[in-house]
């Protein structure tokens, strides 16, 4: 298991938080949380190790085409760079969704 940290610069403020998905096989979560000033803070907790730079690049990407600020931790048990990214999607949705709770 491997614990990786990250930290982004951010623009853009975010309404409220969100949690998506859910740590089963092949599957991760996420938990994304709004927080003061302009940074964004990404926690991920991965049950592969090795794969830092994969990760960076993913989260490098989400962020240049979403500089949020926030608190994020990702806990990951084998999803792919397309689940990871559909999952940060689907987390920034459901934090700007005025409907969902």
């Amino acid at each position: 298991m491997e614990k990786l940290i990250f930290e982004y610069p951010a623009t853009k403020l975010i309404p409220k938080g969100a949690f998506v998905g859910v740590v089963s096989s092949g599957d991760l979560e996420i938990l994304l949380e709004p927080i003061d000033g302009f940074k964004a803070y990404v926690v991920v907790r991965t049950r592969f190790d090795g794969f830092r730079q994969v990760w960076k690049d993913i989260l490098d990407k989400f962020f240049i085409e979403n500089a949020i600020s926030a608190k994020i931790e990702i806990n990951d048990f084998g999803a792919t760079p397309g689940m990871v990214n559909l999952r940060l999607l689907q987390a920034l949705e459901v934090c700007n969704d005025d409907k969902a709770q």
